[in-house]
């Protein structure tokens, strides 16, 4: 090869690099986890039977992801995700008295994002099926259901590692808000 032929083939692979990065999310199975803070208000009738409560706690997070990026439409991500969610020990006070909940679920997202190359926006809607162990002042109690969740956030994408921040709403029964601020590293196969 002459000097010539290497300089238009060094050419034609540093052009194609931002298009193997944005390749990369195009289409396959997605695995990853989140660290980030959970937030949980609530204000609801006693389970115990005692005095209804307010109640508001915070504590760190995380989720373990497992996902399908469709990859149909150039510029768009169609995918689908689930992922366990561990709230955390949401510490707080109901009625004057320390109060601890602990939440966990698993969740199951439709999502639908637009690329900008390797930066990327999304939202997302779908259900999660959550666990509560609570201790109210010294009363335990459990609950659990399903309910929808919603989410947003944005992501970086540099072949097949995605970094991604994203904020969560979960409407839990008897939660005026539970939410869960997150970044999370995903792999695409």
């Amino acid at each position: 090869m002459t000097g010539r032929q290497l300089t238009r083939v060094g050419f034609v692979l540093l052009t194609a690099l931002p298009c193997a990065a944005w390749a990369g999310g195009e289409s396959g199975v997605y695995i990853g986890g989140g660290l980030g803070q959970a937030t949980l208000e609530a204000n609801a009738s006693d389970p115990t039977g005692g005095a209804n409560f307010d109640f508001e706690g915070d504590d760190a997070g995380y989720k373990i992801i497992l996902g399908y990026n469709f990859g149909v439409v150039p510029l768009l991500d169609l995918a689908v995700e689930g992922s366990y969610v561990d709230f955390g020990e949401l510490d707080g006070r109901s009625a004057n008295r320390p109060a601890k909940m602990e939440l966990t679920g698993f969740d199951a997202f439709g999502l639908v994002g637009v690329n900008f190359g390797p930066f990327g926006l999304f939202g997302k809607a779908g259900m999660i099926n959550w666990d509560n162990d609570a201790d109210l002042g010294g009363s335990s109690t459990s609950d659990s259901g399903t309910d929808a969740a919603y989410g947003i956030g944005a992501r970086i994408q540099l072949f097949s590692i995605t970094l991604r921040g994203e904020y969560e709403s979960f409407d839990v029964d008897d939660a005026d808000d539970l939410s869960l601020f997150s970044v999370s590293a995903l792999y695409t196969f």
